[in-house]
């Protein structure tokens, strides 16, 4: 054997001892059978998908995150271009200014209104006055005259002066009447401008929240997963934006038949090992076990067919601990559920919790 073809031999050697040895421990490590009291079934850890996208159309001005960048809940992802936007603003609070000027000439014009209505009160009060003289002249000259001790032109002149005191007061009335309709007037007017300035008011806050809005957040904590448009792009209201997962929200989905699935209850204590790193056991409960088959036999006739049916469970990983392990978090890891149907029976060895260091 030459010296070249031995150069290549002690690495394969070596490669295949690494090799033994991984699965070695993969063998000691797995789980060799289920003790009475269990059950297993094979999944994929999932995540909650979450877009993050627009609420008003309008063009991406900036995107802040790359895919796998971890984001917190409120962190700004994303902005959107806010120059139409804020221009509408200026308007509005424009608007705003000369709503706020028409209420106060509206309220300098009931002042007017009612300086005039009083005027007209007043000349209400004197017209009454001159019309009661007026009374008393005639009443007097009507008692005279038939005696002879006032000439017959004297009661016509007080006739006269009666009847036109009278037509004076009545004018006098009818004008505290148009004041009251002028005044009534102005307060309407005064209410229109107030609210037209609390409309400028709603516009400004409407077109501040969509400008708000167009900080584009990440609604909780997760990775960010894809990025769906580019800066650049002009996007209809509800665009897409972002595709992130929630770290928060983390489970794993797996089958059980119909025997093992009518044992399960919410809670119950779940272990997952996932096929990336077999050495670690990390703990789980059962949130949901579905209440309609997943894979049916065409006829369910008999007992033997009724076991095959297969029922959903969704086992969820703790918030706590996710957020102990958020970095090291990762979904689409495919592994197996151990759910233990009996809560009496001890986890055996190989399924006690393990994870990884902090």
């Amino acid at each position: 054997m030459t010296r070249a073809s031995r150069s290549w031999i002690r690495p394969a050697v070596l490669a295949l001892v690494v090799v033994g040895v991984a699965v070695l421990g993969w063998q000691i490590l797995r789980p060799h059978g289920l003790p009475a009291g269990f059950a297993s079934g094979n999944g994929r850890v999932e995540g909650t998908d979450i877009d993050i996208a627009t609420k008003i159309a309008g063009r991406i001005k900036d995107i802040l995150v790359n895919e796998g960048d971890f984001v917190t809940a409120g962190e700004v992802v994303a902005r959107m271009d806010t120059l139409v936007l804020e221009a509408e603003r200026r308007e509005a609070e424009a608007q705003l200014k000369r709503a706020g000027i028409e209420v106060d000439a509206a309220n300098s014009l009931i002042t007017q209104r009612e300086a005039e209505k009083a005027a007209n009160q007043a000349i209400v009060a004197q017209r009454e006055a001159q019309l009661d003289l007026a009374r008393q002249n005639l009443v007097r000259s009507e008692d005279l005259v038939p005696r002879g001790a006032a000439p017959v032109q004297r009661l016509d002149d007080d006739r006269a002066s009666f009847q036109g005191a009278r037509a004076a007061l009545g004018t006098a009335m009818a004008q505290v009447a148009a004041s009251d309709a002028a005044l009534a007037s102005a307060k309407s007017g005064v209410i229109s401008a107030q609210a037209a300035v609390e409309a400028a008011k709603a516009t400004i806050e409407r077109i501040q929240a969509d400008i708000d809005d167009s900080q584009l957040r990440a609604p909780r904590d997760g990775r960010i997963q894809y990025r769906i448009a580019q800066i650049g792009e002009v996007l209809g209201a509800g665009g897409r934006v972002l595709n992130m997962v929630d770290l928060s929200d983390v489970y794993m989905t797996f089958f059980l038949p119909t025997e093992a699935a009518g044992r399960v209850a919410m809670g119950t204590e779940v272990r997952i090992v996932l096929d990336a790193v077999p050495q670690y056991v990390i703990p789980a409960e059962v949130s949901l076990v579905s209440d309609v088959a997943q894979f049916t036999p065409k006829t369910v006739e008999t007992q033997e067919e009724r076991l095959k049916l297969m029922f959903r469970v969704k086992a969820r990983i703790s918030p706590d601990l996710l957020r102990k392990y958020i970095t090291q978090v990762k979904t689409g890891l495919p592994g197996m559920a151990y759910v233990r149907l009996d809560p009496r029976v001890e986890w055996p060895a190989n399924l006690q919790v393990r994870l990884p260091p902090v």
